[in-house]
């Protein structure tokens, strides 16, 4: 069911040096502020904010980067300016489907940066809709599955999720998008441990690269990764 997910700039790596720590805490603090302006700055009664958060703490963001965040989204912050969430359609190397999702107080500087990457690196920048149809939006839980337990799979189906797949040690679990709170509160209820819950989008039909080109995507998404507004890319591999 499932295809690439790229968590640009925010994924868990061992022994990233400060600068790019900061870019991680940089990233989440947009995110959490979208949450806090959209459903308000309390966690308890704001589900999306709720999830930012947990992504937030896993990587070790320090409480008070992640309450200024808050504030800044909710306006409680003067003088900062309001951060936007886009998402941008490109193809990429070998005809790849691209979205780029991106969260930015600066819409010209983040479009240009992020053409000009594609640009230089067998991509290119597509009008809204061009690629956007190749999706489905979904809720995705991630969830630690050491011993491939059938049991597991049991629990999961019964808490109300559409499809899971397993790969690493991992689970993840599918859900319909209006389904993802539910489903996470059910698998909580099972002290099941959540790696990551987020809304997410796949590929109707996925695509295989050849080795150049797949090569070059890769750069391409290293790149990308390492702009400092890119948030999350899908594609269709």
């Amino acid at each position: 069911m499932s295809g690439h997910s790229h968590w640009a700039g925010i994924k868990q790596r061992k022994g990233v040096n400060d600068a790019k720590k900061a870019q991680v805490f940089t990233k989440y603090g947009k995110l959490i502020a979208i949450a806090a302006r959209d459903g308000g700055g309390k966690p308890e009664s704001n589900f999306q904010l709720r999830l930012v958060m947990d992504r937030a703490r896993r990587e070790n963001m320090p409480k008070d980067k992640i309450e200024n965040a808050i504030k800044r989204g909710t306006g409680e912050l003067k003088g900062q300016a309001e951060i936007q969430e886009i998402i941008y359609e490109a193809y990429g190397p070998g005809q790849v489907a691209m979205l780029i999702k991106t969260a930015t107080d600066n819409k010209n500087r983040t479009f240009g940066e992020i053409r000009n990457i594609l640009t230089k690196n067998g991509g290119k920048m597509v009008s809204e809709g061009s690629v956007g149809f190749l999706f489905k939006q979904i809720g995705e839980i991630t969830i630690e599955n050491k011993n491939n337990s059938e049991e597991l799979e049991l629990k999961i189906i019964e808490a109300g999720a559409e499809d899971t797949e397993s790969t690493d040690g991992f689970l993840t679990v599918f859900t319909k998008m209006e389904d993802l709170q539910k489903v996470k509160e059910n698998l909580e209820k099972e002290n099941l441990e959540i790696e990551n819950a987020n809304l997410s989008y796949i590929p109707l039909q996925k695509i295989t690269l050849d080795e150049k080109n797949k090569a070059t995507y890769e750069n391409l998404l290293e790149l990308l990764d390492d702009q400092e507004d890119t948030q999350e890319i899908f594609d269709n591999l």
